[in-house]
């Protein structure tokens, strides 16, 4: 019992350690950042102070909340749509071998390889400035990640589990439920996280190209006015939504499928 006990008070300390330290270097960083900020002026690098007050106002103010929610808005609808694209042309390659060549040897390399700026600015010429433009080009650069990852799941699924699967019924849908779907979702949920991550660093390409509204646009008219305080405090907005997104649904997720 002792042994136990030590070992586990062992197992306990590397973890509390690891968090002091993790929250003595972001004091440090702040401290740091203070300390240089008061010798330059504001518009150079503000203190984390007026950062700190603008990021609640983010969060807070209706003139600011608008702009955070419906940049949150459009990354989760991009998710959503990239996700379920991805996966139809992962199942469709998967399903009608004829396809296979089409999807995997002709859209998936130049979905990869087209740059985020060209979709941006074919936003720009082809739609109105708006959230369809936004959503647009955040779609088509997220859909070659979620269809990746959904191919790669397809194709570590046990063919004979699939085989015993179908022995014990005939119909496809149910087998496609039943046992396909739940050996995909590590595979759907790592599309998403991925897919979520990156959504939000091309939003604000995407909103700075053509978006009348929104974080992005938050950025650019800061840049314009000078405004150090509000551009810091949308890169700070940014970090906060992602971790609160991964934390509060993605993780949960994650850990709900991984109990099964």
């Amino acid at each position: 019992m002792r042994n136990s006990s030590a070992s586990a008070r062992g197992a306990e300390a590397p973890g509390w350690k690891a968090r002091l330290l993790g929250e003595g270097l972001v004091v440090a960083l702040l401290a740091g950042w203070w300390l240089t900020a008061r010798g330059l002026p504001e518009f150079v690098l503000p203190g984390p102070l007026a950062v700190g007050r603008r990021l609640l106002d983010l969060f807070i103010d209706p003139a600011f909340l608008g702009h955070t929610a419906i940049s949150t808005l459009r990354v989760v609808v991009s998710v959503l749509l990239a996700g379920l694209i991805g996966s139809a042309l992962a199942f469709l390659s998967h399903a009608v071998p004829a396809c296979e060549a089409i999807v995997q040897e002709r859209i998936k390399p130049v979905l990869n390889s087209f740059p985020s700026i060209g979709w941006a600015i074919l936003a720009a010429i082809w739609f109105d400035a708006g959230d369809f433009s936004v959503i647009f080009v955040e779609v088509a650069i997220l859909i070659p990640f979620c269809l990746v990852n959904v191919t790669e799941g397809l194709r570590a699924i046990d063919r004979e589990l699939m085989e015993m699967g179908r022995s014990f019924t005939r119909h496809a849908l149910r087998v496609w439920w039943r046992i396909t779907l739940p050996l995909l979702v590590p595979y759907l949920l790592s599309a998403i996280r991925i897919a979520y991550g990156i959504a939000w660093k091309i939003a604000l390409v995407s909103e700075l190209v053509g978006a009348p509204s929104g974080l992005g646009y938050l950025m650019l008219r800061a840049q314009t006015t000078a405004d150090s305080v509000t551009f810091l405090a949308t890169c700070f907005a940014i970090v906060l939504l992602f971790v609160a997104g991964e934390r509060l649904v993605i993780v949960p997720l994650e850990r709900r499928f991984a109990a099964r």
